[in-house]
């Protein structure tokens, strides 16, 4: 592996394509609602998509791992302030949901870097019930770019639930990161 271009692997061609989703998403999101959550669902669903390449092709990267998970972070924000720019009564509600989001993704990928673990994805879900429901079950994840879409002032939910997973994570694996 060494000698190939890891920019040009399947998982990392389907990473672009969630990115050039996304923006069309974000380009249509003041003014088509419906065009804007087409994109958005497609560039969340591709999310599942790629991990799934990465393991059957043996083509998992630090950087693609990296790739998704910005990717998954920039679309939320994007999503989440175009939420504020529709809902300003719930502004503060979307604004601590960024916070949390970008916060607690932070402290989980540190606490993996800390410990020496290869990759952000490998979490001991045996003390965390939350993290295992979260991400051993199908009927929890795979509704969750849905619920996003579809959710209005609610999208906040799927967030918060997703950065108090990852900080439950980080403190579950790394008590010092509190430290």
């Amino acid at each position: 592996m060494p000698s190939e271009n890891i920019f040009l692997f399947v998982p990392n061609l389907i990473g672009y394509a969630r990115i050039v989703f996304a923006f069309i998403s974000f380009y249509f999101m003041p003014c088509c609602p419906l065009t804007a959550s087409s994109f958005y669902l497609l560039s969340g669903l591709l999310d599942a998509f790629d991990g799934h390449a990465a393991r059957i092709l043996n083509q998992g990267t630090r950087f693609g791992a990296m790739l998704d998970m910005l990717t998954d972070r920039c679309a939320t924000m994007c999503l989440l302030v175009n939420l504020a720019l529709l809902y300003p009564r719930a502004t503060l509600l979307f604004q601590l949901s960024m916070s949390l989001d970008v916060a607690s993704h932070w402290l989980h990928l540190h606490s993996s870097v800390v410990r020496g673990s290869e990759s952000h994805k490998m979490i001991d879900l045996s003390g965390n019930p939350v993290l295992r429901i979260y991400y051993t079950s199908k009927r929890v994840l795979a509704p969750c770019p849905c619920v996003c879409v579809l959710g209005g002032v609610h999208t906040a939910l799927p967030s918060c639930l997703s950065s108090l997973c990852a900080i439950c994570a980080a403190c579950s694996v790394h008590p010092v990161c509190w430290q």
